[in-house]
């Protein structure tokens, strides 16, 4: 259950880095590099472009591969998950063998000598 912790912990961290990084995205190409005002800073404008894409899509694909890990460390610390718990499936009907009847020997008769 710890692993579980530390990756809800890291998929909080990446996703609010994703929301950071689409904000300062402009949808029509301006974002964060409108604002510095000259292409000589900063490396210019396409390069802080291509910067907050590329960091787009590495932080999504980074969020999508820690949910998958979260999922398998979840299922596999706990080996006795169930899906159905033991209590809710009826119990099978197993046939109890009757009580071995008891029988009292028959009186013994006498022949008759011949």
């Amino acid at each position: 259950m710890i692993m579980f912790s530390i990756f809800l912990v890291l998929i909080v961290i990446v996703c609010f880095l994703l929301i950071v990084v689409i904000m300062v995205q402009n949808p029509k190409g301006g974002g964060l590099s409108s604002s510095i005002g000259g292409s000589q800073q900063l490396g210019g404008v396409q390069k802080t472009t291509d910067f907050l894409d590329k960091s787009t899509w590495t932080l999504g694909i980074l969020l999508i591969v820690l949910i998958m890990f979260s999922s398998l460390s979840f299922n596999s610390g706990n080996s006795e998950v169930k899906i159905l718990d033991e209590k809710q499936v009826a119990p099978a009907k197993t046939e109890t063998p009757a009580p071995a009847a008891t029988q009292t020997p028959a009186p013994a008769t006498e022949e008759p000598a011949k």
